[in-house]
């Protein structure tokens, strides 16, 4: 198959190619792929498909350079993202419920996002879709009509991608790198619940589903990566980071400002006429964040009608707030800091490999703040 271009627009030309030309993963019904659309789109795929099996309900991830900005499972879609996305929140079927949730983690980073479902897209998703800022999804199949629908997008440049479910991946993986071939075992060490259950067996079964969706999300993230759940959605993905500590950080920040938007000032906030539903959003965010300078203060007051921004010790009070997160880390914890600051972001129970030097230190923080520590789950790198 020839894509569009490669990494990069001067990587021409660029190609893909199926191992099993009778049984392709995956089939092309509108639009043109480039190289990294292929990336992010059989990563999403796989994410959400053994999500869905592991977790047995519909699951949906928003895909960004190889990653997922978020990812979750079908359930209840709040007021603030049914605003965020122009819907009623008590009307929302099962699969445009995972992707609002999966999309709503960190709507700025999904802009432009390939979107992976595991189930069929249905006429309401495919309605959404066609509104929102996308490169393209792939999913198992279509309804009738909605591939019209989303091949519209974009004069047509909507990229539309079949997964074929019945088509295994291969047992092996393989990299040419540098005039040197790597070849490795697919990673496909089980995640289950009794994996949890073993060190942790009072977990409750909320924080088991969030835990296992984290899991999952961190086998198909480049690593070094952690993310934040709950309620079976991530709020905060931290990916490709040299340091853990900055990826729990990274995370944490964005499980802020999910949080943050729930915040009644910024909910009840009223623009002027004429902002679309991204400015919108990236105004909310901006405010959540903290850190306008002078001149967007003076654009935001233009922006909105008598919107006040609220206080540090309002922001800090709010924050606290935030609870029953879990926290999952794709390698060992190093040291203790990384639980501090988990704690910081209402974590109350965290999955980690173990086995570094420091671990015990990284246990005793856990009693501190009074965090489950699941422990020996299989390191889940990424590269």
């Amino acid at each position: 198959m020839l894509l569009r271009y490669g990494t990069n627009p001067h990587q021409q030309p660029a190609t893909a190619e199926f191992l099993d030309p009778a049984r392709p993963p995956l089939r092309v019904l509108s639009g043109e792929p480039s190289y990294v659309n292929m990336l992010d789109a059989l990563t999403g795929w796989a994410l959400v498909r053994e999500a869905a099996a592991v977790c047995g309900t519909p699951v949906a991830a928003s895909m960004k350079h190889v990653s997922p900005a978020g990812v979750a499972l079908a359930g209840r879609v709040d007021e603030v993202a049914a605003e965020t996305f122009g819907l009623d929140a008590a009307a929302v079927g099962p699969l445009t419920s995972a992707y609002v949730r999966a999309r709503d983690a960190d709507p700025r980073a999904s802009f432009g996002d390939m979107i992976a479902v595991s189930e069929p897209v249905d006429a309401e998703l495919a309605d959404l879709v066609r509104r929102l800022t996308s490169d393209g999804i792939i999913a198992p199949g279509y309804a009738p009509g909605t591939v019209e629908t989303l091949a519209a997008k974009k004069d047509g440049r909507f990229l539309v991608l079949e997964a074929d479910p019945s088509v295994a991946p291969p047992q092996r993986e393989v990299r040419e790198i540098g005039g040197v071939r790597l070849e490795q075992p697919r990673d496909v060490e089980p995640l289950t619940a009794e994996l949890l259950t073993r060190s942790a067996p009072a977990l409750a079964p909320r924080a088991v589903t969030d835990l296992l969706l984290g899991l999952v999300a961190m086998r198909h993230t480049e690593s070094n990566a952690v993310a934040y759940l709950r309620d079976g959605m991530a709020l905060g993905i931290g990916a490709g980071q040299q340091s853990r500590i900055d990826c729990t950080r990274l995370a944490g920040t964005k499980a802020d400002n999910w949080w943050l938007r729930r915040h009644p000032a910024v909910r009840s906030m009223t623009f002027v006429e004429g902002l679309s539903a991204t400015e919108r959003t990236n105004w909310r965010l901006r405010v959540v964040e903290g850190d306008l300078d002078l001149r967007e203060t003076g654009l935001l007051s233009a922006a909105t009608r008598g919107f006040t921004l609220f206080t540090a010790r309002e922001r800090t009070s709010w924050i606290g707030r935030l609870d029953e997160v879990a926290f999952v880390s794709d390698g060992a914890i190093p040291f203790r800091d990384n639980v501090d600051q988990a704690a910081r972001h209402g974590v109350r129970h965290l999955a980690e490999p173990g086995g570094s030097t420091r671990s015990p230190d990284v246990a005793a923080a856990c009693r501190e703040h009074r965090i489950t520590r699941v422990r020996d789950v299989p390191r889940l790198f990424r590269h």
